[in-house]
C-alpha cells in the first residue's frame, strides 16, 4: 500500500473527526427535541434491537467504549422502560439486554427521524456518486481497526 503525506493523513483526520461531531451533535438535537432521547442512546437502542440477548461488554465492544459506563449507559435505559437485562445462564456475571415493546416503539419513531436527519445533512454535500467510495474507504478502515482491536478502552 501506497504511503500518503503526512499533510493528507493530517486532513484526512481533521475533516473525519470534525464531520462525525457536526454529524452525530445535529442528530442528537433533533433526537432530543423530538423523541426525548439522545444520539448514544438511540446508538445503543438500535444496538440492542439488531443483537436481542447481547451483553453489555457487546455493546461496549461495538462502540469502542468502556464496560462500566457502557453498563452504566444501559442502566439508564432500563430506569425508562426501554431495555430489560435478564440473568445470563451461560455466565452469571453478566446479564443479556432486549428491548422492551417501549423501547421498540421509541427506536422505530426514532429510527425514522435519524434517517431523515441524516439524508438532509448529508445529500445536499455529496453526490452520490462519491458516497458509496467513502463508505468502503471507512468500512474498510474500521474493519482493520477491528480486526487488530485497535482503539480499544484499557480497563
Amino acid at each position: 500500500m501506497a504511503s500518503s503525506s503526512s499533510n493528507e493523513l493530517d486532513g484526512f483526520f481533521d475533516d473525519l473527526v470534525r464531520c462525525e461531531t457536526r454529524i452525530y451533535n445535529a442528530i442528537g438535537e433533533t433526537l432530543r427535541a423530538e423523541h426525548g432521547i439522545v444520539a448514544s442512546q438511540f446508538e445503543f437502542l438500535r444496538y440492542v434491537r439488531d443483537h436481542p440477548g447481547c451483553r453489555v461488554a457487546d455493546v461496549a465492544t461495538n462502540f469502542a467504549a468502556g464496560i462500566g459506563a457502557t453498563s452504566k449507559g444501559c442502566d439508564r435505559l432500563v430506569a425508562r422502560g426501554w431495555i430489560r437485562r435478564t440473568p445470563n445462564p451461560a455466565d452469571g456475571r453478566s446479564s443479556l439486554l432486549r428491548l422492551t415493546a417501549k423501547g421498540e416503539r421509541l427506536v422505530a419513531e426514532a429510527e425514522a427521524t435519524f434517517s431523515r436527519r441524516l439524508n438532509e445533512l448529508v445529500t445536499p454535500a455529496v453526490a452520490p456518486d462519491r458516497l458509496t467510495p467513502a463508505r468502503e474507504a471507512l468500512a474498510q478502515l474500521r474493519g482493520a481497526l477491528e480486526r487488530d482491536r485497535i482503539g480499544l478502552p484499557v480497563g
